[in-house]
């Protein structure tokens, strides 16, 4: 059986992050890949500071490329499928079937949208219907925006795109809203289908008949995580997140979880830097580990 100082499983920014500095601290590192990144629909990275507006693919091929120079780190392009603690600190069992141990384990598997069963909906995700304003709304700033969701979270995404665009209409999807939105349109009838063509959304098709005409749809749904392993190990989740500490840490000694999974601001940017911090606190444990802690 393999063993490694940590396996890494996710290979987005939190995960290339990690990688990268643990590998520069000459920490044998398993990097698990499944190749199902969150924003596999996405056209572009944006607010990354010198890499603004890359490919997501491209952006992954420089990473993986730049771990090529450190021999400590080795890419499975697989998922990682079970994991539990042992006298090692953590076996994790891969798609192959194959274990690994691992000293310490970091989970950056990302999370999923849960996007609802809207007829049409899907056919435009990731290129006019998106999560996050800070990531795509500049690209459309002063479009027609719909907004889709409830209650406050609905209400706060509302507000919020008021920087990039006057005309707003929220779709509560039969829902009532209780909060104030003054200047911004509020539909509560039900949404039969989102009407668009190569992607690009045209109108939101209503139960009543009425069709309203937009450019581009941002929704507030809720997320799960991506990998069962946080839940599976006893990682706290609320809400789909994992709730972390200090540098990423978890209530399980010895697993971090970094980037989508364990944070709000779901920005690439915030991603990379959670993985970062969680290498130099898993370096610091290690360390620990070895001569015990300082005085």
């Amino acid at each position: 059986m393999d063993r490694f100082d940590v396996v890494i499983v996710g290979a987005g920014p939190a995960g290339l992050s990690a990688a990268l500095f643990l590998g520069r601290c000459c920490r044998s590192v398993l990097l698990c890949d499944a190749g199902k990144p969150r924003n596999a629909r996405s056209q572009r990275i944006n607010g990354f500071i010198t890499r603004d507006g890359v490919d997501p693919r491209e952006f992954r091929r420089i990473g993986r490329q730049e771990l090529e120079r450190y021999p400590s780190i080795a890419i499975r392009d697989m998922a990682a499928i079970h994991a539990q603690r042992s006298d090692e600190g953590f076996e994790v069992t891969l798609a192959d079937q194959s274990r690994v141990t691992a000293r310490m384990l970091l989970l950056a598997t990302g999370i999923v949208d849960e996007l609802p069963p809207i007829e049409g909906l899907e056919s435009i995700w990731g290129k006019s219907a998106f999560p996050c304003p800070y990531c795509d709304a500049f690209e459309v700033r002063g479009q027609r925006f719909a907004v889709y969701g409830q209650g406050g979270k609905a209400a706060a995404l509302c507000r919020a795109l008021t920087a990039w665009t006057d005309d707003i209409v929220l779709f509560t999807d039969g829902h009532a809203l209780t909060e104030e939105l003054p200047r911004i349109t509020v539909i509560d009838e039900r949404i039969r289908a989102i009407e668009g063509r190569d992607g690009m959304l045209e109108r939101i098709a209503l139960a009543d008949g009425r069709a309203i005409a937009r450019d581009v749809l941002f929704l507030s749904s809720p997320q799960h995580q991506r990998s069962p392993l946080a839940e599976a190990l006893g990682v706290e989740i609320e809400h789909g997140i994992a709730k972390t500490g200090t540098r990423e840490t978890t209530n399980v000694p010895g697993l971090f979880v970094a980037g989508d999974a364990s944070d709000n601001v779901q920005f690439a940017i915030v991603a990379a830097a959670e993985g970062a911090e969680a290498a130099f606190e898993i370096n610091r444990s290690l360390v620990r580990e070895k001569f015990g802690t300082l005085r």
